[in-house]
């Protein structure tokens, strides 16, 4: 038999959510590795008192009942019950027997305290389990106890609250409800400030959460104390501690990783980012004696303690926590220090290759293991040649894109990759790399592509020291030709430029065959120039005809009256039956009334001959008011032609004006009336303008006379008296 069993597909019970994993059983621990975190929990088979196996949906778990009273689940095993049941009873002495469950689905039965684990049993049988350490508060009421739970973000469902009923005894010398209480407080995740702090540390610049916090470590958690908010953070939710230099040398950053993270109103922090500065010192004495020293912490940590603060806190937090303090692996960058200036998510900070991952700092900070990297890839950054983009894609999918990396250090992180055994993305050929870390048949491939990535960068370092300016490698790009165009559409300077262009194209002339580039190009400029001198022309008759007023119809007074229909006909002699009908309502609703009692009437003949009879009356007098001179047909009519003829006039100096190659053509009034060398389209325009004085003054008369209240057959003599005027 083999000396472990391996599983890639098991989820572990932590704090409610069922986390996947793999799980390592060998001879002396069971190892559960979460792949989300990272992190590494390990059982020693001297430390398990019990080991079951439960059943679920579609699969079987294993339960571990740790010698501490702790309790740990795992599950999603399939068909090894047999399998894991030897090797169990081999290498660590125990019977894996089944444990039974109570499918009665009572809520009464008796609870049970077994460590840290409270059992709820129904007949001897247990219903469901607890552990305490997940448990953030318990009250106590008459016959009840109230149970609180730690929230869990991960989880899709929480269990927040549970209640139990105690039922008094007389009999019992103490209180059930407050020996309930008392057993679950003893095992709860409840942090309490007892004692004195092991080490405390006074105005500390954190930048997430951003503040001054004054560090106060204590054994099984440490506090952080600013001016508007407070955190107890317990040593268990420690992932990582990291210690990472500034690029700058004369800072350091101190990083520790959360899980679960710290809450300040909705925002969540999985990494704490604290900032010294190299040359600030400390001196603190720990409150233990040497044995206590020796005993607890076997002589990692002395009595006094002396030197840069990150130094003394990354040392004490290392013992307290139990925790490996991470630091930047072999890689130095083109600046000499192992951070990479670059840009993530719009955010300038550092990225740091480690060991085994990347984190980068510090907004918002990220950690990135090795194995959870599919792939990387080096991209260009937006055109420019003088920086490059390194993206990083997850198996989940999950693309991070660190931007505005210098190129000097594209060939230092290639090394560094090719190092780690990642796989390259190669848009240019095959891949360099199989997604398979642990295999190293392939590693001399990617020298080649090594050389060539150097060759380019050096080439470019080349053409970088020749010239000043920033400028693309591209063959197809000429930056001579498009400057020309450019800059006689943008640039300030266009008289310069258009006027070397036309220079150049009247110097070749128009004989020659040679020169018809250049006459091309003149001739783009001149007509440049005829599109900027005609946009004002067009502009000048659009704003006079928005500002010319339009002349109204006016009402014939004298004319006889439109006859009424039929409706209004009724309307008319029924509206004060239906106002006495329908007291209180408006105008508009007596007509919606009328409108109804008209559309209900049966017998409309009364009313119809009525409005034909009117109707006939009308044609009548309207007939012999116009054989007596009335309505002014015929002023109306030579009004009307008047507007005809003067509407056809208005066109033709904004056609004219339009087709004009020059601005020079508009001239003003009395240029025009005394210039004798104009041509025909010159004389139109004249005439045109002059008639336009006269029905100016004909509508200021006009005004006039309507202001006066005279007759419209006055008004249209005066029309004809001037239209006669104008045509002499």
């Amino acid at each position: 038999m083999a000396d472990f069993l391996e599983y890639s597909s098991i989820s572990s019970e932590v704090r409610g959510a069922m986390c996947p994993g793999k799980l390592k059983m060998t001879d002396t621990a069971i190892v559960f590795k979460n792949d989300k975190t990272g992190k590494v929990e390990q059982i020693n088979s001297s430390d398990i008192d019990l080991l079951n196996y439960q059943r679920f949906v579609g699969s079987f778990g294993l339960r571990v009942f740790l010698k501490n009273g702790s309790l740990h689940r795992f599950l999603g095993f399939t068909g090894d019950e047999g399998k894991i049941a030897e090797f169990v009873k081999k290498n660590y002495k125990l019977d894996m027997l089944e444990k039974e469950l109570s499918m009665r689905g009572w809520n009464w039965g008796s609870v049970q305290f077994k460590g840290a684990v409270l059992s709820f049993d129904v007949e001897n049988k247990t219903s469901f389990e607890i552990p305490l350490n997940h448990v953030s508060q318990c009250n106590v009421g008459k016959n009840e106890v109230t149970v609180e739970f730690h929230r869990n973000d991960d989880a899709p469902v929480s269990l927040m609250e549970m209640r139990f009923h105690i039922p008094t005894s007389e009999s019992a010398d103490t209180d059930p409800v407050e020996a309930f209480q008392e057993n679950v407080m003893k095992q709860a995740s409840v942090i309490s400030v007892s004692g004195d702090a092991i080490a405390i540390f006074r105005e500390i610049h954190c930048l997430t959460p951003r503040g001054r916090y004054d560090i106060k470590v204590f054994q099984s958690f440490f506090q952080l104390h600013g001016k508007t908010y407070d955190f107890k953070i317990p040593t268990s939710s420690v992932l990582r501690l990291f210690l990472l230099p500034h690029k700058d040398n004369r800072q350091m950053f101190f990083v520790i990783s959360l899980d679960p993270p710290i809450k300040q109103g909705q925002t969540r922090y999985h990494f704490l980012v604290t900032l010294f500065q190299m040359d600030e010192e400390t001196n603190i004495e720990l409150p233990f004696t040497e044995e206590e020293l020796k005993e607890k912490y076997e002589d990692k940590l002395t009595k006094e303690l002396s030197g840069p603060v990150y130094e003394v806190l990354g040392k004490i937090m290392k013992v307290i926590i139990n925790r490996k303090l991470t630091g930047p692996g072999t890689f130095i960058g083109h600046s000499g220090t192992p951070a990479i200036g670059c840009s993530f998510k719009a955010a300038a900070g550092y990225l740091y290759p480690l060991e085994r991952g990347f984190i980068y700092v510090h907004k918002p900070p990220v950690h990135i293991r090795f194995e959870e990297i599919a792939s990387v890839n080096f991209a260009r950054s937006g055109g420019s040649t003088r920086s490059f983009d390194f993206e990083i894609e997850l198996k989940t999918g999950t693309v991070h894109t660190f931007s505005s990396i210098e190129k000097e250090e594209y060939s230092k992180m290639f090394d560094f990759i090719t190092s780690k055994k990642l796989h390259v993305k190669n848009t240019g050929g095959k891949a360099s790399y199989k997604d398979d870390f642990a295999d190293s048949d392939n590693e001399g491939e990617p020298d080649a592509y090594l050389a060539r990535v150097k060759a380019e960068a050096k080439e470019r370092d080349e053409d970088d020291d020749g010239s000043d300016s920033e400028e693309s490698t591209d063959e197809d790009f000429n930056p001579n030709q498009q400057e020309s165009d450019v800059a006689e559409e943008f640039d300030s300077n266009v008289e310069s430029s258009s006027d070397d262009s036309d220079e150049d194209g009247s110097g070749g002339g128009g004989d020659s065959d040679a020169s018809g580039s250049d006459d091309g190009r003149s001739k783009k400029v001149d007509k440049k120039k005829e599109k900027k001198e005609k946009s004002p022309v067009k502009k000048k008759p659009k704003e006079k005809k928005e500002t010319k007023p339009r002349k109204t119809k006016t009402k014939d007074s004298g004319a006889p009256k439109r006859p009424s229909t039929a409706f209004m006909l009724w309307m008319n002699a029924t509206r004060d039956q239906i106002r006495k009908d329908n007291p209180g309502l408006s105008i508009t609703d007596i007509s919606k009334k009328g409108g109804e009692l008209w559309k209900e009437l049966k017998d409309k003949k009364e009313w119809e001959a009525k409005a034909a009879k009117a109707k006939e009356d009308y044609a009548e007098a309207m007939a012999a008011y116009k054989a007596s001179g009335g309505g002014g047909k015929g002023a109306d009519d030579s009004d009307g032609d008047d507007k005809g003829k003067k509407r056809k006039k208005k066109p033709s100096p904004k056609k004219v004006s339009a087709g004009a190659p020059k601005s020079d053509d508009f001239k003003s009034k009395e240029f025009i009336s005394g210039d004798d060398s104009s041509s025909s389209e010159e004389d139109k325009n004249k005439s045109t303008k002059k008639a336009k004085q006269p029905s100016s003054d004909k509508k200021k008369k006009k005004g006039a006379k309507k202001v006066a209240k005279k007759s419209k057959k006055k008004d249209s003599e005066d029309e004809d008296d001037e239209s006669g005027d104008e045509s002499d």
